[in-house]
């Protein structure tokens, strides 16, 4: 096999082959994930600036909010620079610890995202619930005990997907057929057994992806109980305007991931591959492209920052 060691089957090296029968377009469809990838850098960057420096921003929901930028700025450079090498240089091969290292983070930061999306909106619940004793529930000690417990979590189930991988061997060739190194596009390599990949791949779905979105639900429908609930329509109002960034950032998330989900496991031969490579890309660059537009277009207070920072550094020019 071409780039193998034969007496192991483990490949040296991997091929990604970038977006299959598109490589003549990979310059332009390389443009508008460059922007996306610049948009997000910048956005998510300065909200972190902004964050650590506005000292009325130094609250819990904006504490995670600040994690939740950190992981997406983090996931996209695990492989947008990688792709752009690959549609802009032609540089495909990458080695195959590297292929396993890309893989891990890609699917760890994933699951923070999602854990940091489920801290939001607990936050939000104990927030709106709670408002008296919010200050006293959620202190940075809670903070940074839940966070870690969010990252521990990540980073334990997924180190088995990058042990289930090594096990195989490999004798399909060593061509990727996608723009990163996804668990089950090179578990497809081997000709080997690959069922405990594809079920251990579907529990830290569930164990993952499940839970928070189980969370989620449980937190925004006693939301909407206690809202209900409120003895004025102004209350009920300004109560709902505080979810409204995290709702749309929900979305965002959620609805490409179950997309891509779905797409992977039960669109067969129906949808052609360069359409499931497409939506896994935009699965991983889309929220946090838009996630710090969105808090920055539907929260007061960043917005309020934002004009303070500006004027702060005129000021500071003028002088």
């Amino acid at each position: 096999m071409h780039g193998a060691n034969s007496s192991s089957l483990t490949p040296r090296y991997f091929i990604l082959n970038g977006i299959p029968e598109l490589e003549a377009l990979h310059t332009w469809i390389s443009l508008p994930f460059c922007f996306m990838y610049i948009i997000t850098v910048l956005g998510n960057c300065g909200l972190i600036y902004l964050i650590s420096h506005e000292e009325a921003l130094h609250r819990p929901m904006y504490y995670f909010l600040a994690l939740l930028s950190l992981t997406d700025v983090s996931v996209c450079t695990s492989f947008v620079p990688n792709m752009l090498c690959i549609f802009w240089f032609n540089l495909k091969e990458i080695d195959f610890d590297a292929c396993l290292v890309q893989m891990f983070f890609i699917h760890m930061l994933t699951g923070m995202e999602s854990g940091v999306l489920m801290l939001m909106a607990l936050d939000r619940y104990v927030a709106i619930c709670y408002p008296l004793r919010y200050s006293t529930i959620l202190t940075n000690m809670v903070i940074t005990k839940v966070g870690f417990a969010t990252f521990s979590r990540s980073v334990l189930l997924m180190i088995p997907f990058t042990f289930l991988i090594r096990r195989l061997p490999y004798c399909k060739g060593n061509l990727i057929h996608h723009t990163y190194c996804d668990h089950m596009s090179v578990a497809k390599l081997s000709c080997g057994n690959i069922k405990i990949n594809a079920i251990y791949g579907l529990i830290a779905a569930i164990l993952i992806g499940g839970f928070d979105m189980f969370c989620i639900f449980m937190s925004y429908t006693m939301i909407i109980r206690a809202v209900v609930n409120l003895p004025s329509s102004d209350a009920r109002h300004k109560a709902f305007s505080t979810c409204t960034s995290h709702i749309c950032a929900i979305v965002i998330t959620y609805v490409p991931a179950f997309f891509n989900f779905f797409t992977h496991r039960f669109g067969g031969r129906t949808i052609p591959h360069h359409i499931h490579i497409f939506i896994a890309n935009l699965y991983l660059l889309l929220p946090p492209t838009l996630n710090p537009i969105v808090y920055g277009v539907k929260t007061k207070q960043i917005r309020e920052g934002v004009i303070k920072l500006f004027l702060e550094r005129n000021i500071l020019r003028m002088s």
